[in-house]
C-alpha cells in the first residue's frame, strides 16, 4: 500500500498529537521524579546536538565537509574554554567566513 504525501503528513500529525496526549496522561509522580527530569534534560541536549551536527555536515541528502565544520570546531573549542556565548557565536561566524574566503 502506497500512501500519498498528504496521507503521510496527516499520519505524522496524528502520531504527534497522540504522543503529546500520552504525555498529559502520565501520572504526576512520574513527572516529578529526579530521574525523569534528568532523562528529559539529557534528551533535550541530545536532540539539540543532533540538530547542530545535521545542519553542519548535511546539504540536502549528501554529507558535505566545508567551512561549517571548521566553524563548529572553533565554537566547540571556545565553549570548552568557557568563553561567553556571544563570543562563541562571533568566533564561529568569523571562522566560517575565513574558511570560505580561503577556499
Amino acid at each position: 500500500m502506497s500512501l500519498s504525501l498528504w496521507q503521510w503528513i496527516l499520519l505524522a500529525c496524528a502520531l504527534s498529537f497522540l504522543t503529546k496526549l500520552l504525555g498529559y496522561s502520565l501520572p504526576q509522580r512520574w513527572m516529578r521524579s529526579p530521574k525523569m527530569a534528568q532523562i528529559a534534560a539529557s534528551l533535550t541536549v541530545a536532540l539539540l546536538a543532533a540538530l547542530v551536527v545535521m545542519n553542519t555536515v548535511a546539504s540536502g541528502t549528501q554529507l558535505v565537509l566545508d567551512a561549517r565544520l571548521g566553524a563548529l570546531l572553533v565554537a566547540a573549542v571556545a565553549l570548552w574554554l568557557k568563553a561567553p556565548f556571544l563570543l562563541v557565536v562571533v568566533l564561529g561566524a568569523a571562522a566560517c567566513a575565513l574558511l570560505r574566503w580561503l577556499a
